[in-house]
């Protein structure tokens, strides 16, 4: 029987979390559902403004705010205020989150290449124009990822 394509993209993205958070045990840090993608996207992104994090990660303000307040207690990153702009926070990575970002960074790309395996270049192109396809139909229709 074929199965449908809701329920392999669901099933896909529930391996590789599974896969990526058994692995983060590893680590010997038990980080939550969010915060690797975060700590991965603050890497390249370090400074950038609490609401930029939310709009990039797919996830809720709010959202937002409860998963930085546990990296922040588990010193990862630290959140100012910049330019007098009290209404904006910005987050930034410590010398802890960085050393730990770059490390799920590692195990996002393992589990990415196992994923993949079997897979040549043309076919891995394919599979990202396609996925980026799902994502622009999802999210130009107002799909939030928290729904």
């Amino acid at each position: 029987m074929k199965q449908t394509i809701h329920y392999l993209l669901m099933a896909d993205h529930l391996l590789f979390q599974k896969s990526l958070l058994a692995s983060l045990k590893d680590l010997n840090l038990e980080l939550t559902p969010g915060q690797p993608k975060i700590l991965d996207y603050l890497l390249d992104h370090d400074g950038v403004a609490q609401k930029e994090i939310a709009k990039s990660c797919y996830m809720e303000p709010a959202t937002i705010t409860s998963i930085l307040l546990g990296m922040e207690n588990k010193e990862l990153i630290v959140r100012k205020n910049l330019n007098g702009n009290r209404r904006s926070l910005y987050v930034f990575l410590t010398d802890k989150g960085k050393l730990l970002a770059e490390q799920v960074k590692q195990k996002f790309e393992a589990i990415e290449e196992m994923a993949l395996l079997g897979f040549d270049e043309k076919e891995k192109e394919m599979l990202n124009v396609f996925l980026e396809n799902i994502n622009k139909n999802m999210y130009g229709r107002g799909v939030k990822s928290d729904e």
